[in-house]
């Protein structure tokens, strides 16, 4: 249930705080506002879709490949200072983030794979 609500959260704060996430969005990559909505959109889907057993073991494996397409926006936040909410990001946070919170969150969903099916 955490799961669920976390990522139906992450979802909609992409729509309600759109700057946030565009800002974190490397400049490589191009459309970042068409970006942040696929993200948003995605992670309000895989939470719905997590809720219901038929299609839990899709959106755990939707969850885990969306978490490993966000690493590039990790590794620039490493790569490059990034204020959040008017403050600097720590290399040291971010770095965490990447090594430490990633995986672990990539690890989390991919649980939700393994389960048996009613």
């Amino acid at each position: 249930m955490l799961l669920i609500t976390g990522y139906l959260a992450a979802g909609v704060n992409h729509f309600r705080v759109p700057a946030f996430y565009i800002a974190i969005i490397p400049l490589y990559l191009p459309h970042p506002e068409i970006i942040n909505v696929t993200a948003g959109c995605c992670e309000i889907g895989f939470a719905i879709l997590l809720i219901f057993a038929k299609t839990r073991e899709f959106a755990a494996w939707g969850i885990v490949f969306m978490l490993i397409a966000f690493i590039p926006v990790h590794i620039e936040m490493v790569r490059a200072p990034y204020s959040m909410g008017g403050s600097q990001v720590s290399p040291l946070l971010a770095w965490v983030r990447l090594v430490v919170i990633q995986p672990l969150l990539i690890w989390w969903a991919w649980l939700y794979t393994a389960q048996k099916k009613p």
